[in-house]
């Protein structure tokens, strides 16, 4: 914590600014608890300075953080840019909807003013003096930089056996739910740091499930957009065909907002996707849900029982809301489908690490899937935990060419688009799929790795695979843990899927704090089921 410490001397300076200016009309902590647009809104009207919100941040950092071990770097020169933003309202110069606002990056994401290490000993110095497009559209925005996040190593994607949440350069993040229990890979740091409110927004990246799974685990909003409508350049890749970067944030409004400035705006034009409607779903009308055929999947019920009892209460909400409830029974994936969306990845893999090591313009010391395999072999640290097995398999694969990898591509993603999501879409006439997100977050196992007991549930990987949109939204607890309601729909329907999930945000009202207790056993309601009665 000396890091935080020092950081926090040198924004005195700045601090001493903000207190000069004129009384806002609500402390900085208070304005912790509004969302992203009403910070920025705050700022922008003089009411509260974006140096004392990111002040307030970093000592809630500072106080909370040494728990969960969610952040893996401050941004040194956060406090400048927050003096700057606060110039830039008083001197009337044009804002952007998240002016002064600070923002978490997971650390497989490229900014200018910090290395992107994916978490890994090799890419500890890759320190590449450039901003991934979506950083850019954040900065432009108006948005802080506050720093990156912690994450499963190398985005979860090295060994069969590994402990989500764990990378090399970054150590294990905790759930604040439950410090015994996962935060959930491969946005670990992401999802953990949003559910303590250590910043106003967070950034995460999914290639299956890595959105979605840290949202749900951590109780907070999850969205992962179509493939393609935020860029993926600089982001230390795994799938060409998967690979997206999507907030985890404190409200669906906010997932809207922050998609609207991190996308593609060509993209979205071409494929009609209403960037101003993303942004602007704070302000939506009531009556969102009436009428809107939602498709209830029923044919992979969770094997806990709160999961199905949360759901059921999540259905009658949308219910309540005028929705039209379709329930699906049926449904299965072709018998080779995990086998093969396992090679596409392992394939693709290695095509696009290699790229990416080979194109970075920092000095590294492996340029190669093969090189980086030798490279941990030789750190103690790296194969303390657990293996590379992933690495080693995806080696031995061509890459993402041949007839054997287009063949398994166009298997998996039929499955999943026009024999998946699409044809359940059509055969019931829904514009929607609802599902848990899934199940509660599992314990944190040092010796066999992750291990959920009761399994996952949910149709994540579906969307995941297909490249479609999917937002995550907490739908209740399971003893006092986390659970996630999922909207899922076709490509594109980006908007459609945030829609429902706001409007369902809004009429369910469903938030869980975290306690930040050291496991179940020590919840001050179990504590007396836990002591001897000493008859």
């Amino acid at each position: 914590m000396q890091f935080f410490t020092a950081l926090l001397l040198c924004c005195f300076v700045y601090v001493a600014q903000a207190q000069a200016q004129s009384q806002t009309d609500a402390s900085p902590k208070n304005w912790l608890e509004a969302n992203a647009s009403e910070q920025a809104k705050a700022i922008a009207q003089g009411k509260l300075t974006s140096q004392q919100l990111v002040f307030a941040y970093l000592n809630r950092i500072d106080s909370l953080d040494p728990r969960i071990n969610s952040i893996l770097r401050l941004n040194s020169e956060a406090m400048k840019v927050a003096a700057q933003r606060d110039l830039d309202v008083k001197n009337g110069k044009p804002l952007g909807p998240l002016h002064g606002v600070p923002v978490l990056l997971k650390d497989n994401i490229e900014t200018k003013d910090m290395p992107t290490t994916a978490g890994a000993m090799a890419l500890v110095n890759n320190d590449t003096g450039r901003d991934s497009p979506l950083v850019a559209g954040l900065r432009e925005a108006g948005a802080i930089i506050l720093g990156k996040t912690n994450l499963s190593e190398w985005a979860n994607f090295r060994s069969e056996d590994s402990i989500s949440g764990w990378s090399a350069v970054g150590g294990l993040t905790r759930n604040p739910h439950n410090l015994a229990r996962t935060a959930c890979g491969s946005s670990s740091g992401s999802g953990a740091a949003m559910a303590a409110n250590l910043a106003s927004l967070t950034v995460g990246t999914e290639t299956n499930g890595s959105i979605i799974c840290p949202a749900s685990f951590n109780g907070v909003v999850g969205y992962k957009p179509t493939v393609g409508l935020i860029p993926q350049t600089y982001i230390v890749p795994i799938s060409s065909s998967q690979d997206t970067a999507g907030p985890i944030t404190a409200t669906v409004s906010d997932a809207g907002l922050m998609a609207s400035v991190m996308a593609d705006k060509k993209v979205a034009a071409e494929h009609n996707v209403n960037l101003s409607q993303l942004s602007s779903l704070n302000g939506e009308p009531e009556g969102k849900l009436k009428g809107k055929r939602i498709g209830v999947v029923r044919f992979s019920p969770s094997r806990v029982d709160g999961v199905n009892e949360a759901y059921e209460q999540a259905l009658d909400t949308l219910k309540a809301q005028g929705a039209v409830l379709i329930d699906i029974n049926e449904f299965s994936m072709p018998d080779e489908f995990w086998d093969k969306s396992y090679y596409v990845l392992l394939s693709e893999f290695k095509t696009t690490l290699n790229t990416y090591l080979t194109d970075s313009p920092a000095q590294l010391p492996v340029r190669s899937l093969k090189a980086l395999i030798a490279f941990n072999q030789n750190d103690d640290r790296e194969m303390q935990l657990f293996d590379q097995s992933i690495f080693i398999k995806s080696e031995e694969t061509n890459g993402a060419s041949g007839e054997a990898y287009q063949s398994a591509v166009a298997f998996v993603q039929n499955a999943t688009r026009k024999d998946g999501i699409d044809k359940l879409l059509a055969d019931n006439e829904v514009d929607i799929l609802v599902a848990p997100s899934n199940n509660p977050a599992f314990l944190i196992d040092a010796v066999y790795g992750d291990h959920a007991p009761k399994g996952f549930t949910g149709i994540g990987y579906m969307a995941a695979i297909a490249g479609y949109p999917h937002v995550s939204v907490p739908m209740g607890a399971e003893k006092g843990l986390p659970l996630g309601l999922s909207f899922i729909s076709s490509a594109w329907q980006d908007e459609v899927v945030l829609s429902a999930a706001n409007a369902f945000e809004k009429a369910h009202q469903f938030a869980l704090k975290p306690q930040f207790y050291p496991s179940r056993a020590q919840s001050p309601d179990m504590e007396a089921v836990f002591e001897s009665l000493n008859p």
